[in-house]
């Protein structure tokens, strides 16, 4: 499975202010910067503040509309592709966490993320901070998982990608849920880092490559908060 390049990121040219209403799913608070809810995205296209690894990319993505609330609906077939939004400002220090919402709706067949030859996911989002462009972004993934166990650790990209599997199995499918991470202390726990990070974005990845099968997901309610 192949990962973004920094570039990606870095060549976008002007983000969005992280203004923000949050969807009815995930009630606006306090202690929560709404960064991404798709509010001013046109439905049925690839959000214009995202960038696809590839531009095939923009045919697995794009904004839905259902009851009012918006999201980004993720349809692969034998693909893995990833999308990505700049996060301009986010400092660790003060927001610490990112929340989401997520909904499986297909799993991808035969898939099971501990072997290389079948890592595909229904779901999958990622804390991104820069490292190289060659070798690409370090990053912090979390994943929906069919076989895998919640609270699994593992690791791709020569070790650059993090990854902590956040729930497991197929109950749940076809319904929202909602995560809260403590994104800081998984990087400095992964990486064995002491000062915080910048992250300079996230991106989603549903994937379908490896199992040569099809996967579908949505991605939604995207925030940054204290606690």
């Amino acid at each position: 499975m192949r990962h973004f390049v920094i570039g990606v990121l870095l060549a976008l040219a002007v983000a969005l202010p992280l203004t923000f209403v949050a969807p009815p799913t995930v009630p606006a608070e306090g202690d929560c910067r709404p960064i991404e809810d798709f509010a001013h995205a046109q439905i049925g296209e690839f959000p214009s503040d995202w960038k696809a690894r590839k531009e095939t990319g923009k045919s697995v993505y794009s904004v839905q509309e259902e009851g009012g609330k918006r999201f980004l609906r993720a349809v692969s077939r034998k693909v893995g592709i990833q999308a990505a939004r700049e996060v301009q400002s986010w400092d660790l220090t003060t927001y610490p966490i990112l929340a989401w919402s997520w909904r499986p709706r297909e799993f991808p067949k035969g898939a099971d993320e501990r072997d290389e030859r079948r890592n595909d996911s229904v779901l999958a989002v990622y804390m991104l901070v820069p490292h190289s462009r060659v070798a690409g972004p370090k990053a912090v993934k979390y994943i929906w998982s069919e076989k895998v166990p919640a609270g699994t650790r593992l690791a791709s990209n020569g070790g650059l990608t993090q990854v902590r599997v956040l729930r497991s199995g197929t109950e749940g499918r076809g319904e929202w849920r909602q995560e809260k991470v403590n994104v800081l202390e998984d990087y400095r726990r992964y990486f064995d880092a002491k000062e915080p990070p910048k992250p300079i974005g996230i991106a989603v990845l549903t994937d379908s490559d490896e199992t040569k099968s099809s996967a579908a997901g949505d991605y939604a309610d995207f925030k940054v908060c204290r606690n």
